[in-house]
Protein backbone atom coordinates (compact mmCIF):
# COMPACT_ATOMS: atom_id res chain seq x y z
CA UNK A 1 0.00 0.00 0.00
CA UNK A 2 1.12 3.21 -0.22
CA UNK A 3 1.93 5.74 1.88
CA UNK A 4 -1.17 8.19 2.94
CA UNK A 5 -1.20 11.69 3.61
CA UNK A 6 -1.27 10.62 7.43
CA UNK A 7 2.23 9.04 7.00
CA UNK A 8 3.87 11.26 5.16
CA UNK A 9 3.16 13.88 7.87
CA UNK A 10 3.80 11.78 10.76
CA UNK A 11 7.27 11.34 9.53
CA UNK A 12 8.20 14.88 8.91
CA UNK A 13 7.25 15.15 12.53
CA UNK A 14 8.82 12.52 14.33
CA UNK A 15 12.13 14.42 14.36
CA UNK A 16 9.83 16.85 16.86
CA UNK A 17 9.42 15.89 20.49
CA UNK A 18 5.89 14.75 20.70
CA UNK A 19 3.47 16.27 23.45
CA UNK A 20 0.42 14.69 24.89
CA UNK A 21 -1.86 17.78 26.08
CA UNK A 22 -3.13 16.64 30.10
CA UNK A 23 -6.09 18.77 31.52
CA UNK A 24 -6.34 19.43 35.24
CA UNK A 25 -8.44 21.86 37.62
CA UNK A 26 -7.25 25.55 38.30
CA UNK A 27 -4.40 27.86 37.48
CA UNK A 28 -0.92 26.60 36.48
CA UNK A 29 0.96 26.38 39.79
CA UNK A 30 -1.34 24.39 41.39
CA UNK A 31 -1.19 20.81 42.74
CA UNK A 32 -3.40 19.42 39.92
CA UNK A 33 -0.50 20.95 37.54
CA UNK A 34 2.55 19.79 39.59
CA UNK A 35 0.37 16.27 39.71
CA UNK A 36 0.24 15.66 35.77
CA UNK A 37 4.27 16.61 35.26
CA UNK A 38 4.65 14.00 38.12
CA UNK A 39 2.24 11.07 36.91
CA UNK A 40 2.72 11.96 32.89
CA UNK A 41 6.52 12.34 33.49
CA UNK A 42 6.92 9.01 34.49
CA UNK A 43 4.08 6.79 32.05
CA UNK A 44 4.66 8.78 28.84
CA UNK A 45 7.71 8.18 26.18
CA UNK A 46 6.41 11.96 25.14
CA UNK A 47 6.42 15.33 27.28
CA UNK A 48 3.10 16.24 29.35
CA UNK A 49 1.45 19.48 28.67
CA UNK A 50 -0.82 20.42 31.91
CA UNK A 51 -3.56 22.24 30.55
CA UNK A 52 -5.82 24.54 33.43
CA UNK A 53 -9.32 24.04 33.33
CA UNK A 54 -11.51 26.18 35.81
CA UNK A 55 -14.02 23.18 36.98
CA UNK A 56 -13.56 19.67 37.13
CA UNK A 57 -16.73 19.41 35.02
CA UNK A 58 -14.43 20.88 32.45
CA UNK A 59 -11.95 18.71 32.83
CA UNK A 60 -14.46 15.69 32.02
CA UNK A 61 -15.79 17.54 29.23
CA UNK A 62 -12.28 18.50 26.99
CA UNK A 63 -11.09 14.90 27.87
CA UNK A 64 -14.57 13.38 26.46
CA UNK A 65 -14.34 16.04 23.43
CA UNK A 66 -10.92 14.94 22.66
CA UNK A 67 -9.52 18.55 23.19
CA UNK A 68 -7.12 16.85 25.73
CA UNK A 69 -5.41 13.79 25.45
CA UNK A 70 -6.05 13.03 29.00
CA UNK A 71 -7.25 14.79 32.53
CA UNK A 72 -5.85 13.98 36.14
CA UNK A 73 -8.28 15.10 38.57
CA UNK A 74 -8.38 14.41 42.79
CA UNK A 75 -10.95 12.03 44.22
CA UNK A 76 -9.48 12.10 48.22
CA UNK A 77 -7.32 13.98 50.33
CA UNK A 78 -5.64 11.96 53.01
CA UNK A 79 -7.27 15.02 55.85
CA UNK A 80 -10.79 16.01 54.26
CA UNK A 81 -11.69 13.01 52.80
CA UNK A 82 -13.62 12.15 49.67
CA UNK A 83 -14.19 14.87 46.81
CA UNK A 84 -17.57 14.36 46.09
CA UNK A 85 -17.92 16.84 42.67
CA UNK A 86 -15.38 14.05 41.01
CA UNK A 87 -17.35 11.02 42.10
CA UNK A 88 -20.42 12.02 40.42
CA UNK A 89 -19.21 13.09 37.54
CA UNK A 90 -17.29 9.57 36.86
CA UNK A 91 -20.56 7.99 36.77
CA UNK A 92 -21.89 10.90 34.40
CA UNK A 93 -19.08 10.80 31.62
CA UNK A 94 -18.15 7.62 29.59
CA UNK A 95 -14.19 7.76 30.53
CA UNK A 96 -12.07 5.51 32.13
CA UNK A 97 -9.70 5.84 34.98
CA UNK A 98 -6.61 4.43 33.95
CA UNK A 99 -3.91 5.68 36.74
CA UNK A 100 -3.46 6.69 40.11
CA UNK A 101 -1.11 9.01 41.89
CA UNK A 102 -0.55 9.98 44.94
CA UNK A 103 0.73 13.57 45.39
CA UNK A 104 1.86 15.41 48.65
CA UNK A 105 0.31 18.72 49.00
CA UNK A 106 2.62 21.03 51.49
CA UNK A 107 0.25 24.12 52.06
CA UNK A 108 1.95 27.70 52.50
CA UNK A 109 0.45 31.32 53.06
CA UNK A 110 1.55 33.16 50.30
CA UNK A 111 0.98 37.33 50.35
CA UNK A 112 2.22 39.96 48.73
CA UNK A 113 5.99 40.65 48.62
CA UNK A 114 6.92 42.99 52.35
CA UNK A 115 3.30 41.99 53.47
CA UNK A 116 4.36 40.22 57.04
CA UNK A 117 1.80 37.68 58.66
CA UNK A 118 0.44 40.20 61.11
CA UNK A 119 -0.83 42.17 58.74
CA UNK A 120 -3.00 39.39 57.04
CA UNK A 121 -6.74 40.03 57.72
CA UNK A 122 -8.02 37.50 55.39
CA UNK A 123 -7.31 34.16 53.60
CA UNK A 124 -8.54 33.02 50.65
CA UNK A 125 -7.85 29.41 48.68
CA UNK A 126 -9.81 26.01 47.78
CA UNK A 127 -12.50 24.95 50.12
CA UNK A 128 -10.20 21.84 50.41
CA UNK A 129 -7.25 23.61 51.08
CA UNK A 130 -8.84 26.00 53.51
CA UNK A 131 -9.76 22.98 55.37
CA UNK A 132 -7.03 21.18 55.13
CA UNK A 133 -5.45 23.71 57.48
CA UNK A 134 -8.29 24.82 59.68
CA UNK A 135 -6.25 25.19 63.01
CA UNK A 136 -3.49 27.20 61.59
CA UNK A 137 -6.23 29.44 60.14
CA UNK A 138 -8.34 29.77 63.07
CA UNK A 139 -4.99 30.42 64.61
CA UNK A 140 -4.42 33.15 62.56
CA UNK A 141 -7.84 34.74 63.43
CA UNK A 142 -8.40 35.96 59.67
CA UNK A 143 -11.44 36.06 57.52
CA UNK A 144 -11.81 33.23 55.39
CA UNK A 145 -13.11 33.20 52.09
CA UNK A 146 -13.27 30.14 49.63
CA UNK A 147 -12.55 30.84 45.86
CA UNK A 148 -12.48 27.77 43.15
CA UNK A 149 -8.23 27.07 43.26
CA UNK A 150 -5.23 27.46 45.21
CA UNK A 151 -3.20 28.70 42.70
CA UNK A 152 -5.82 30.81 41.26
CA UNK A 153 -6.04 32.65 44.37
CA UNK A 154 -2.12 33.18 44.84
CA UNK A 155 -2.64 34.65 41.11
CA UNK A 156 -5.39 36.97 42.01
CA UNK A 157 -3.51 38.26 45.16
CA UNK A 158 -1.27 39.06 42.59
CA UNK A 159 -2.82 40.48 40.06
CA UNK A 160 -5.15 42.71 42.09
CA UNK A 161 -2.05 43.32 44.12
CA UNK A 162 -4.44 42.04 47.59
CA UNK A 163 -2.91 44.13 50.64
CA UNK A 164 -3.97 42.58 53.52
CA UNK A 165 -5.10 39.63 51.55
CA UNK A 166 -3.14 36.19 51.92
CA UNK A 167 -4.06 32.76 49.79
CA UNK A 168 -3.27 29.63 50.86
CA UNK A 169 -1.35 27.61 48.03
CA UNK A 170 1.85 25.32 47.28
CA UNK A 171 5.41 27.19 47.10
CA UNK A 172 5.53 26.55 43.62
CA UNK A 173 2.48 28.88 43.12
CA UNK A 174 4.26 31.95 45.29
CA UNK A 175 7.60 31.22 42.42
CA UNK A 176 4.88 31.47 39.72
CA UNK A 177 3.30 34.14 40.72
CA UNK A 178 5.95 36.42 42.40
CA UNK A 179 4.88 36.08 46.40
CA UNK A 180 6.08 35.77 49.60
CA UNK A 181 5.62 32.76 51.73
CA UNK A 182 4.83 33.59 55.33
CA UNK A 183 4.39 30.67 56.65
CA UNK A 184 5.40 27.22 55.41
CA UNK A 185 3.84 23.47 55.71
CA UNK A 186 0.71 25.00 57.55
CA UNK A 187 -1.94 21.91 56.82
CA UNK A 188 -2.94 20.32 60.17
CA UNK A 189 -1.70 17.18 59.09
CA UNK A 190 1.83 17.23 57.86
CA UNK A 191 1.71 13.51 56.30
CA UNK A 192 -1.00 15.48 53.49
CA UNK A 193 -1.93 13.76 50.20
CA UNK A 194 -4.22 14.38 47.64
CA UNK A 195 -5.01 11.14 45.30
CA UNK A 196 -5.58 11.86 41.61
CA UNK A 197 -6.89 9.77 39.04
CA UNK A 198 -5.74 10.05 35.57
CA UNK A 199 -8.50 9.97 32.73
CA UNK A 200 -8.74 8.53 29.34
CA UNK A 201 -11.25 7.67 26.12
CA UNK A 202 -9.74 4.21 25.92
CA UNK A 203 -8.97 1.62 28.98
CA UNK A 204 -5.75 1.47 30.38
CA UNK A 205 -3.49 -1.76 29.47
CA UNK A 206 -2.85 -4.59 31.65
CA UNK A 207 0.44 -4.08 33.05
CA UNK A 208 2.46 -6.35 35.32
CA UNK A 209 2.32 -6.04 38.69
CA UNK A 210 -0.71 -5.31 41.89
CA UNK A 211 -3.97 -3.57 40.23
CA UNK A 212 -6.77 -1.65 41.20
CA UNK A 213 -10.28 -1.78 39.86
CA UNK A 214 -12.73 0.92 40.53
CA UNK A 215 -16.82 0.70 39.82
CA UNK A 216 -20.02 2.12 40.62
CA UNK A 217 -23.12 0.12 41.00
CA UNK A 218 -26.65 0.85 42.61
CA UNK A 219 -28.58 -2.24 44.75
CA UNK A 220 -32.33 -2.52 45.63
CA UNK A 221 -33.36 -0.35 47.89
CA UNK A 222 -34.09 -3.22 49.69
CA UNK A 223 -32.58 -4.62 53.59
CA UNK A 224 -29.20 -6.93 52.95
CA UNK A 225 -28.86 -5.78 49.16
CA UNK A 226 -25.29 -3.91 49.95
CA UNK A 227 -24.37 -6.50 52.07
CA UNK A 228 -25.36 -9.18 49.46
CA UNK A 229 -22.77 -7.72 47.30
CA UNK A 230 -20.12 -7.23 49.15
CA UNK A 231 -20.28 -11.00 49.92
CA UNK A 232 -19.49 -12.04 46.56
CA UNK A 233 -16.11 -9.83 47.02
CA UNK A 234 -15.28 -11.90 50.16
CA UNK A 235 -16.24 -15.24 48.62
CA UNK A 236 -13.74 -14.86 45.66
CA UNK A 237 -11.34 -13.60 48.18
CA UNK A 238 -11.04 -10.21 46.92
CA UNK A 239 -10.20 -6.90 49.53
CA UNK A 240 -12.49 -3.79 49.80
CA UNK A 241 -10.11 -0.87 49.41
CA UNK A 242 -12.58 1.85 49.57
CA UNK A 243 -16.49 2.57 49.57
CA UNK A 244 -18.63 5.42 48.83
CA UNK A 245 -21.87 6.14 48.90
CA UNK A 246 -23.40 9.14 46.59
CA UNK A 247 -27.42 10.11 46.09
CA UNK A 248 -28.55 8.54 43.11
CA UNK A 249 -30.19 11.90 42.26
CA UNK A 250 -33.18 9.90 40.68
CA UNK A 251 -35.00 9.01 44.09
CA UNK A 252 -34.47 10.81 47.05
CA UNK A 253 -32.99 9.19 49.78
CA UNK A 254 -31.22 6.39 47.43
CA UNK A 255 -27.68 5.83 46.78
CA UNK A 256 -25.28 4.37 44.37
CA UNK A 257 -22.06 2.89 45.38
CA UNK A 258 -17.99 3.44 44.59
CA UNK A 259 -16.08 0.69 45.29
CA UNK A 260 -12.03 0.48 45.00
CA UNK A 261 -11.26 -3.39 44.75
CA UNK A 262 -7.82 -5.08 44.54
CA UNK A 263 -6.65 -6.87 41.26
CA UNK A 264 -7.46 -6.54 37.44
CA UNK A 265 -10.82 -7.07 35.90
CA UNK A 266 -9.42 -9.54 34.04
CA UNK A 267 -8.20 -11.51 36.70
CA UNK A 268 -10.23 -14.86 37.54
CA UNK A 269 -11.29 -13.84 40.98
CA UNK A 270 -12.58 -10.44 40.15
CA UNK A 271 -14.61 -11.29 36.81
CA UNK A 272 -16.34 -14.20 38.83
CA UNK A 273 -16.97 -11.05 41.36
CA UNK A 274 -17.97 -8.50 38.31
CA UNK A 275 -20.38 -11.59 37.01
CA UNK A 276 -22.24 -11.90 39.75
CA UNK A 277 -22.49 -8.22 40.91
CA UNK A 278 -24.26 -7.48 37.52
CA UNK A 279 -27.11 -10.35 38.03
CA UNK A 280 -27.51 -8.90 41.74
CA UNK A 281 -27.06 -4.51 41.29
CA UNK A 282 -29.92 -2.37 39.40
CA UNK A 283 -26.59 -0.92 37.66
CA UNK A 284 -22.66 -1.97 37.66
CA UNK A 285 -20.08 -0.12 35.70
CA UNK A 286 -16.51 -0.27 35.53
CA UNK A 287 -15.09 2.69 35.94
CA UNK A 288 -11.18 1.35 35.08
CA UNK A 289 -8.59 -1.42 36.08
CA UNK A 290 -5.21 -0.26 36.59
CA UNK A 291 -1.81 -0.04 37.85
CA UNK A 292 -2.10 0.18 42.36
CA UNK A 293 0.33 2.89 43.64
CA UNK A 294 -1.39 3.66 46.48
Amino acid sequence: MGQTAKDVQAQENSGAAEVTRVAFQGERGAFGDEAVRSYFGRHLPSTAEAIPYRAFSDVFRAVAAGEVDYGLVPVENSQAGSINDVYDLLRQHDLFVIGEIGHPVNHCLLALPGQKIGDIKRVISHPQALAQSDIFLRELGAEIVATYDTAGSAKMVREEQLQGVAAVAGAGAAELYELDILARGIQTIKDNFTRFIALGREPAPRRAGQAKTMLVMATAHQPGSLNNCLAFLASNQINLLKLESRPSRQRAWEYVFYLDLEGHREDPAVRSALADLASHTTFCKVLGSFERSI
